[in-house]
């Protein structure tokens, strides 16, 4: 991939992230905060909202695993749009991650 591609890559992505971030804010988050289900899913499991968080990222990580696994082992090629959407989905879960840590002053 040459340096052009590259950068058409990066803004694409870009756009995704706050699209996607804004568009699962209205569903998601409460009222002003926007790590609220992280936050309730960690009460509930009795654990930390950055473990509950990466506890939802893992489907995301799974999904990812086998589509390179059907890659590698049998030659199926990935469903484009499918491969997009998790990888948007786990860099989205490291940016909630990241503001986890931020909120709480570990950053």
């Amino acid at each position: 991939m040459n340096h052009k591609e590259f950068e058409k890559l990066l803004e694409e992505r870009f756009n995704k992230i706050r699209s996607t971030l804004a568009n699962k804010n209205k569903e998601y988050a409460s009222g002003e905060d926007k790590l609220h289900n992280f936050k309730r899913a960690g009460k509930m499991l009795g654990c930390t909202q950055e473990k509950a968080l990466i506890g939802m990222w893992t489907k995301h990580i799974i999904s990812i695993l086998d589509i390179v696994d059907k890659w590698e082992d049998a030659g199926t090629l990935p469903n484009v749009e499918q491969l997009e959407e998790k990888i948007g989905d786990s860099i989205n879960y490291l940016i909630l991650l990241e503001a986890c840590f931020k909120e709480r002053k570990f950053l």
